[in-house]
């Protein structure tokens, strides 16, 4: 396996940067990781997949999307200046997700791939969903390029924060009004406000404008899971069963959603002992996708 950096731009000119691992055959089939909250593409985790998929004449890219690890800084030209921005988990707003993800697909297809798979952990499996079902909504022809879905540990943002924060979940909610209210929406929140450190304008986007976020609701027996159904090619979804994020046994999640996703090229399941994160569990996680793909 060779690895490759590889520099490119979202599609909003934003600069970004990610690791190609290229196998020894030249082929049009790569998988496109995209990683969760303070995370990064340096994971071993990557690294365990992108060897099993090179070995089977899949490529694999894993990037820095906007949002890695707590706070960075990036680029891009506004009119004739170069400005450098805040970006990170701390900062970044997941709906510009699109401009990652759309920038991405158009980089690998200019380097010859055209059958891609996008993967996403955690708030990665957020921005995919989000992504494709906008690009959907708008016709993109980048669309014919996505052959298949794979989602990590797709959590519920919303219903975890109130799960997390219990009786204080109103009173941090007043904090972040206020911020806004005094226009400090780059003000980061106090401490306990969230599992990582956390602006005031991208905590009101998890937690109070989420809308267009908010499509795993597992707790909602009534939810008819339209984003998910409304992915037309081949689906791959997996979470651990030990602290995962998910309130429901993994058993019974995998179980429901089995019932309520209509794709008829779906593949719904848990690791059993994996956590989060698939610590312990890198090789079965990459024998399993590999699988899939191969069967799609």
């Amino acid at each position: 396996m060779n690895i490759e950096k590889v520099y490119f731009n979202a599609t909003d000119g934003l600069e970004l940067v990610g690791l190609l691992h290229k196998g020894e055959s030249k082929t049009k089939r790569i998988i496109i990781s995209i990683h969760g909250m303070t995370s990064n593409c340096l994971k071993k985790r990557e690294d365990v997949i992108a060897r099993k998929v090179t070995d089977n004449e899949i490529d694999y890219f894993g990037f820095n999307n906007r949002g890695h690890d707590v706070h960075a800084y990036s680029g891009k030209m506004i009119g004739d200046e170069y400005k450098k921005l805040n970006i990170g988990t701390a900062y970044e707003d997941v709906l510009d997700s699109i401009y990652d993800i759309k920038g991405v697909i158009l980089e690998m297809v200019s380097r010859g791939y055209n059958e891609i798979y996008l993967q996403g952990h955690s708030l990665g499996c957020t921005k995919i969903v989000y992504s494709y079902n906008r690009l959907k909504y708008e016709k993109d022809e980048v669309l014919k390029y996505i052959k298949g879905i794979i989602l990590l540990s797709l959590v519920d943002i919303p219903k975890a924060q109130r799960v997390y924060l219990g009786d204080n979940y109103d009173d941090i909610m007043n904090i972040a009004l206020d911020n806004e209210k005094s226009n400090n929406i780059d003000k980061i929140m106090p401490k306990d406000s969230f599992i990582h450190p956390i602006s005031t304008k991208t905590y009101l986007r998890y937690f109070r404008d989420y809308e267009d976020i908010d499509f795993a609701k597992y707790y909602d027996e009534n939810y008819d899971y339209k984003e998910l159904n409304n992915i037309d090619v081949p689906l791959f979804m997996r979470w651990g069963n030990v602290n995962e994020m998910i309130e429901q046994d993994a058993g019974d999640l995998a179980k429901m959603l089995n019932e309520k996703i209509r794709n008829n090229k779906k593949n719904i399941n848990y690791i059993d002992g994996a956590d989060h994160g698939y610590t312990d569990r890198y090789e079965v996680l990459a024998d399993e996708i590999l699988s899939f793909i191969q069967k799609y």
